[in-house]
């Protein structure tokens, strides 16, 4: 229990350390459109999947993604 918090509190780090690079270089990022220059990412999610690292901590498949029910995952963990 205490490694899965440990490795939650990791991903709130990565987090953090991401949304200030994103916020950082969304000064500078753009990408040409036409004529237009328009940013790289168009929001923070395309730049961080905060969701996606959150699951790769709590080591679920996809099988078990698909199940995001929170009664489910509790009924899984007194198994």
């Amino acid at each position: 229990m205490k490694m899965t918090a440990f490795k939650l509190k990791l991903v709130d780090q990565e987090y953090i350390l991401h949304k200030t690079a994103w916020l950082a270089q969304q000064v500078k990022a753009t990408k040409k459109v036409g004529k237009d220059i328009k940013p790289y990412y168009q929001s923070f999610d395309k730049f961080f999947d905060y969701a996606k690292q959150e699951r790769s901590a709590l080591g679920e498949t996809n099988e078990e993604l698909k199940d995001s029910n929170l009664s489910n995952l509790l009924r899984k963990a007194n198994k």
